[in-house]
């Protein structure tokens, strides 16, 4: 993820994460009801693994433009954590 957000204008980074995410989260309750007791947990430290990548990437050498988009990009990834995290705390 942190690597193509470059490529692309703000709206199609915040767009394409969002899809990701909800394509992901979808699945995630798709393997729940196959059984995987822990697959939201592990879907967490995914979102966990993004989040630390991309924290990582904003504090390099970046154009300001780049910059900003990394930075919303990991708040719009953190609220989406913070749900996952919410399913995962009221199983």
């Amino acid at each position: 993820e942190e690597k193509w957000l470059e490529d692309y204008c703000s709206q199609l980074a915040l767009v394409g994460t969002q899809i990701l995410w909800t394509e992901e989260t979808h699945r995630v309750f798709d393997e729940i009801e196959s059984g995987s007791e822990n697959a939201m947990k592990e879907y967490k430290k995914v979102n966990d693994d993004r989040i630390e990548k991309l924290i990582k990437r904003v504090q390099t050498d970046l154009s300001k433009d780049v910059r900003n988009k990394i930075i919303t990009v990991i708040t719009i990834d953190v609220h989406g954590r913070d749900i996952i995290e919410g399913f995962v705390n009221t199983k």
